[in-house]
């Protein structure tokens, strides 16, 4: 592998530093975009339920809050109904869509980062094949009387082949993960969208939740 390295030479590094980082994106969002961290299935028909007796006790959304992203998006709803009974749709919607923004960025954090490592990687390859064509050209002028030197041209041809290889390989695995989190991400946001929906709904139509 040092070898390989080696033979790449020095454009190869932003290269793997890339993988690096790359790889510690993908580690994180799967440990992030978990269903139940995120919007576990029945929650909302649980809240549904249990705001049909009455509003739960500040241990309960707290609890709430604490249990997941949506948790924490209806809990926010419940918590202004909680210490303002007369607050209006437009209020409660306001704060909701303020904890829904907050969970947003949350979700697509670091997405970004990806998505630049799935861009640039091949650019970054591009660069050391351009690195290794000059060293070629190099050896069309190095030896002795117009004779190329054999050693530069290995080299030179190496070093493109290899970082042509390895910024696709950075780049190719980069760009499938970040098409995969954005479809989850995008699977979320409409799960905790339709959740806060129905209690709105659920509170509106029913006046207020008893307190």
């Amino acid at each position: 592998m040092f070898s390989i390295i080696q033979a790449a030479g020095w454009p190869i590094w932003p290269l793997i530093v890339s993988s690096i980082l790359a790889l510690a994106i993908v580690i994180e969002r799967f440990a992030t975009l978990v269903e139940s961290k995120v919007a576990p299935k029945g929650l909302a028909d649980t809240v549904i339920a249990v705001t049909q007796k009455g509003l739960p006790s500040k241990e309960s959304l707290a609890d709430l809050e604490r249990n997941s992203m949506l948790g924490e998006v209806l809990a926010s709803a419940l918590s202004l109904l909680k210490t303002q009974p007369g607050a209006t749709p437009e209020e409660m919607r306001a704060v909701v869509q303020t904890a829904g923004r907050a969970v947003a960025h949350r979700l697509e954090a670091n997405m970004t980062i990806l998505a630049t490592v799935a861009s640039s990687a091949p650019l970054m390859g591009l660069l050391g094949t351009v690195v290794g064509m000059i060293e070629i050209f190099g050896a069309q002028s190095a030896g002795t009387s117009g004779a190329s030197n054999p050693a530069q041209l290995a080299q030179g041809i190496s070093m493109a082949l290899y970082n042509t290889a390895f910024g696709l390989m950075v780049a190719i695995p980069s760009l499938v993960f970040w098409r995969y989190f954005r479809a989850r991400i995008d699977s979320y946001l409409l799960t905790l969208e339709s959740g806060t929906e129905r209690l709105l709904r659920h509170i509106h139509t029913n006046g207020k939740a008893p307190t």
